[in-house]
């Protein structure tokens, strides 16, 4: 589904919105960039990128983000690294939207978001299939979200 809130390039897939700002096309591989709005209470399942670090970079609204175990609040001018193979997720604790851009390195994530969109799939009834897509992106899912 197409994103009212970032433009024509961008996608929206559970009422989150993304929109890829730097391609693994134009970085040669090595990273992805994408702009994402999250509105408040939002968050994913816990799960883990196998083979891609993951930094947030906060641009509005604030988000409590679990990485193995520890939580941390970030806000505005804020980020949070995420270590490739590490169980994490995160979940929007402002009453405003959190927009933030996800970085990952090396690239090649970005076309998951595109698919989940173009699927319409939902959580929890479609989890297999989005586990299934998911593993082609290096990604597993293994918990619930916070």
């Amino acid at each position: 589904m197409k994103s009212k809130i970032l433009g024509a390039d961008a996608v929206e897939w559970l009422g989150v919105h993304y929109k890829t700002i730097l391609g693994t096309e134009e970085s040669g591989g090595a990273m992805s960039v994408v702009d994402s709005v999250s509105p408040p209470n939002s968050g994913p399942p816990r799960h883990i990128h196998h083979d891609a670090d993951e930094t947030f970079v906060m641009l509005t609204g604030d988000a409590l983000f679990w990485l193995e175990g520890d939580e941390f609040t970030r806000g505005p001018g804020q980020t949070m690294f995420v270590p490739r193979g590490k169980q994490h997720t995160f979940r929007v604790v402002s009453s405003v939207p959190a927009r933030h851009l996800v970085i990952l390195t090396p690239g090649g994530f970005e076309g998951f978001f595109s698919e989940m969109a173009a699927n319409n799939y939902r959580i929890p009834e479609d989890m297999p299939a989005i586990s299934e897509c998911a593993a082609r992106y290096q990604l597993s899912f293994i918990g619930p979200p916070l």
